[in-house]
């Protein structure tokens, strides 16, 4: 099962606060005022890093394995989901054209479903990847 969470190190810093790194995702660098602010501007950082990702049409790298004193840290559930769509298409080398024309519809809206920035139902998102041969799952863990 494909993950989209990542490990991110918080660093303390000279003028207060967090810097947060994360070492799979070299553009993720953001700050927090302190750790829980860093992890969510981390989670903010992240979504901007996988927007980017997906515009330019770079691959996700593989999460590492999480290192003492790291934090996990995921995007939005959203942008997971659109991730997902975006891997799913890349794995079946289908373009958007392709996909829209197996869903029906225009390729404005795959472009939406792959878009962060556009506001997508998350059934619609689960219904485009279904047609890829893969399943949306959604989890719950402990926090």
């Amino acid at each position: 099962m494909e993950r989209f969470e990542y490990p991110v190190l918080l660093k303390a810093a000279e003028e207060g606060g967090f810097i947060v790194t994360c070492r799979d995702l070299s553009a993720l660098i953001t700050q927090g005022e302190n750790e829980a602010d860093a992890l969510v501007q981390a989670a903010d950082a992240m979504d901007e890093v996988f927007a980017t990702y997906m515009l330019d049409g770079i691959a996700f790298p593989a999460p590492s394995k999480i290192r003492r004193g790291e934090y996990l840290v995921a995007p939005p559930a959203e942008t997971m989901a659109k991730a997902a769509l975006y891997v799913a298409m890349s794995e079946a080398g289908i373009t958007k054209i392709q996909l829209a024309k197996q869903l029906g519809v225009d390729e404005k809206e795959v472009r939406r479903l792959l878009d962060p920035h556009y506001g997508s139902k998350l059934p619609r998102i689960a219904q485009a990847i279904k047609l890829l041969g893969k399943r949306l799952v959604i989890g719950l863990e402990a926090a």
